[in-house]
């Protein structure tokens, strides 16, 4: 049954129509605003959908000779209002890649062979396809990346993204960052696939009728067209059950990567967690899809009354759309359709571009739903799937009049279902699905980037994990009617929240986590850095939730919000930090404050300091006022601290007070791990009686939970004590700092804030933002253990490197 389309309205006259248009852009004015700095890349973008945004906060971007990968931090020590990006690359492999469809000497024979015959329609289909010849000859090398796809967040050996990468001459590659700065290939899909064909006779199942030989030429064609990948995309998540040597079964977490090939193929690696190579991959089941010329896949991920439902669906260059059964073997709570689902049958020869598929809630129905967003040229196809008694039911419609050139690009916000859409000229479409009593509906509204950046073209667009930052791949557009001589492709950032709405939605969070809402924590740094104040709103909203709710997550935000209020009120250094200043500032002695002088004469030395300052700068072409400000800000007001410095101070005392809030909340919680892991009274490198002590040594902190479990700790150790000793001097060393440990001849190690261990070795992890360190598990270390080590930062969230 097919419901109404996009958007019904009374036909408007020319000034209805411009009033609409000015009351949409008025609309967006509120919230999209430009977010600095644009990022340059160094090559052209390459590819379907150039850019992609992951779940831990990193966009990449498709170029002609690499990767490149912009993660956005938001980051406490950073006085600076624009955004914080740290840059890498994953580069393009240095040799093409050759599909393997037979043994190499009857591949040169049979290539040597399609050149040269004297059948046009062979020689010339030989010669041009960039699939049998990727290096080029006498065409120019396939250079570049043709699309990225980032899995779920938990899927490296950090608990962070794997990126997959396809090369435009179709190698198939899984890469990690690891350690920040480089990328890892860790498998390369293509070759595993190719060899598993060759294995196999180049039959998907051994029933199939032995095919013709490599020297026929569609032969020659059908071995290639089975392995090169069209578009490669990932599952969520899911358990599969493994069974140890004892017989025991423990769960494991696995993720599924569905890879489409030209000739309709789908294969689908399925992969352990976390993902650390070859070794990790469990199965590849191959499915025939029976489309035709298929061009886009997406996963189709369905919960219905706490059964898991997983579907794949695939779009076609000819115009159909249907969703694929996908039977997971081993992996726990899951079933699929019995049989395909045709969502658009039409072979109407628009050719599907982008699929998206968005988890919703529908009101009326009382029940979750999917809603299947599809870009077909400048039109959006949507369709509303849902399960009810009666069966599936399929509402599907399309959007029409929102571009007037091809879409070329799409992105999707999954946290509230808002689709946009982009054009090359430039104009977005923010489309927000609105239920019906039948389907839905779409209201849409405009963003016109002219407004934003100018004349641009775009290329590509990718929304943030929760909405608050529009990625785009923007090009010089016309000036004055011309084109522009030279492209410079930039990823620009516009926000698409306000401050309020940020706001509200951090303290009204599900996930509790800083790290996971980067974007939504950047837009309220920005405000914060922008207003040198907090908002009286959101301290009273978070000091309600603090009051009324036990969870650290608020008093981690509190100290997100204190730390960067701190930064605001920071002076900026006049200087560049890293350059050498070449006056010569000799001060005598008895000028310099501080050296036992009463406190007129320390006066004076400051004083004195600042008019020769003064002198410096003003030689030097500086701002008179700036540097009588200076000067102001050096002298004391009869030895009274300046208010500024006051509320440095008391900022900095909350901020202590917050991060010793943090610190014992994690200490009660390594401690009831102790109490509940060490049977018998044993040393578990955890320094349980220093921790208990420390807890303990302040009067005025009084909690009775930590109390009770502190004396049935004590009671269990019965005045075993396990001190922990320096490796240089084998001195105890006392636990008097939750940072760090002092042995008594001056030796200091920094503590583990997992664990509160301290780090003896030279190499330890260090969490995202620098907010403090931890130790690396060892294989003696018991499992309770290391599940502590896997834990994120406990004042910033984020994750351990």
């Amino acid at each position: 049954n097919m419901a109404a389309p996009g958007r019904e309205e009374p036909p408007l006259g020319p000034e209805g129509a411009a009033e609409e248009a000015a009351a949409a852009s008025a609309g967006f004015r509120l919230t999209a605003v430009r977010r600095e700095p644009a990022v340059r890349l160094q090559h052209g973008a390459s590819g379907l959908e150039p850019l992609a945004w992951s779940e831990d906060h990193r966009v990449s971007v498709s170029t002609a000779r690499s990767i490149a990968v912009l993660e956005q931090l938001s980051d406490v020590q950073s006085g600076g209002q624009d955004m914080v990006i740290h840059r890498t690359a994953v580069p393009a492999p240095a040799s093409a890649c050759l599909l393997k469809v037979g043994p190499k000497r009857e591949v040169a024979e049979c290539k040597e062979k399609f050149a040269s015959s004297v059948d046009p329609t062979v020689s010339q289909t030989f010669m041009l396809d960039r699939v049998f010849n990727p290096e080029g000859k006498a065409l120019s090398p396939m250079r570049g990346f043709k699309y990225s796809s980032w899995s779920p967040l938990g899927c490296d050996a950090n608990g962070r993204c794997l990126l997959a990468a396809l090369t435009m001459d179709n190698r198939l590659t899984i890469h990690a960052n690891l350690n920040r700065l480089q990328w890892v290939q860790l498998v390369d899909l293509t070759q595993l696939y190719g060899e598993r064909l060759y294995e196999a006779g180049y039959r998907l199942c051994k029933a199939d009728a032995p095919r013709g030989e490599l020297s026929d030429f569609p032969e020659f064609q059908r071995r290639h067209s089975m392995q090169t990948p069209v578009r490669m995309e990932w599952s969520g998540i899911c358990t599969t059950q493994q069974v140890k040597h004892n017989n025991e079964c423990r769960d494991v977490g696995s993720v599924l990567l569905a890879v489409l090939f030209e000739n309709g193929n789908i294969a689908v690696w399925q992969f352990q967690l976390p993902f650390l190579g070859t070794e990790s991959i469990t199965s590849c089941n191959t499915i025939e899809s029976g489309i035709s010329s298929p061009s886009v896949l997406s996963w189709w991920e369905y919960e219905h009354s706490n059964r898991k439902m997983s579907g794949l669906i695939v779009g076609s260059a000819y115009g159909p759309v249907k969703i694929l059964p996908v039977n997971l073997k081993a992996v726990k709570g899951y079933f699929t359709l019995r049989q395909p689902v045709v969502l658009w049958q039409e072979m109407d020869q628009l050719p599907v571009h982008s699929i998206k598929c968005i988890p919703l809630y529908h009101p009326y129905q009382k029940c979750s739903c999917s809603l299947v967003v599809a870009a077909r040229g400048p039109y959006v196809f949507w369709c509303l799937l849902l399960i009810s008694k009666a069966g599936l039911n399929v509402h599907n419609s399309h959007v029409t009049g929102l571009h007037s050139l091809p879409i070329v690009s799409m992105t999707a916000d999954k946290q509230n279902g808002t689709v946009y859409t982009c054009s090359g000229d430039g104009k977005v479409r923010q489309l927000i699905p609105i239920f019906t009593d039948v389907a839905l509906k779409f209201e849409h509204q405009l963003l016109k980037l002219s407004e934003v950046f100018g004349s641009v073209r775009t290329h590509g667009i990718a929304v943030s994990p929760c909405g608050a930052y529009l990625a785009v791949i923007t090009t010089e557009g016309m000036a004055n009617g011309l084109h522009p001589v030279n492209k410079n492709y930039q990823v620009q950032f516009v926000t698409l929240k306000t401050f309020e709405e940020a706001a509200a939605q951090l303290l009204e969070s599900s996930v509790q986590n800083l790290f996971r809402q980067v974007d939504l924590t950047d837009l309220v740094r920005w405000k914060i850095l922008k207003d040198k104040h907090i908002p009286q709103f959101l301290q009273e909203a978070l000091d309600k939730k603090i009051e009324s709710c036990g969870s650290t997550y608020f008093w981690r935000f509190k100290l997100f919000l204190l730390r960067i209020l701190y930064q605001s009120m920071q002076k900026a250094p006049s200087e560049a930090m890293w350059r050498p200043s070449h006056e010569d500032a000799k001060i005598l002695i008895s000028d310099s404050p501080g050296m036992g002088s009463t406190e007129e004469d320390q006066e004076e030395g400051t004083s004195k300091q600042a008019s020769k300052q003064s002198l410096c700068d003003a030689g030097k072409g500086v701002d008179i006022d700036d540097t009588a400000e200076d000067s102001l800000h050096q002298s004391s007001d009869t030895g009274g601290r300046e208010p500024m410095e006051e509320k440095l101070l008391e900022i900095q005392a909350q901020i202590e007070a917050v991060e010793m809030h943090l610190t014992r909340e994690h200490m009660k919680r390594v401690l009831g791990e102790v109490y509940l892991h060490t049977w018998i009274t044993e040393n578990t490198s955890i320094p349980t009686r220093g921790v208990c002590d420390f807890l303990m040594s302040d009067d005025g902190y009084d909690d009775r939970t930590a109390r009770v479990l502190i004396g049935h700790i004590l009671k269990k150790m019965n005045k075993q004590t396990f001190p922990e000793h320096c490796s240089l001097c084998k001195e105890i060393l006392p636990f008097t700092d939750r940072k760090q440990a002092v042995c008594s001849n001056g030796h200091i190690w920094l503590r583990c804030f997992l664990t509160y261990q301290s780090c003896q070795s030279l190499v330890y992890r260090r969490c995202l933002l620098h907010d403090s360190i931890a130790r690396h598990p060892t294989p003696e270390d018991p499992e309770w253990i290391k599940r502590l080590l896997q834990g994120p930062c406990t004042f910033c969230d984020s994750p351990v490197f």
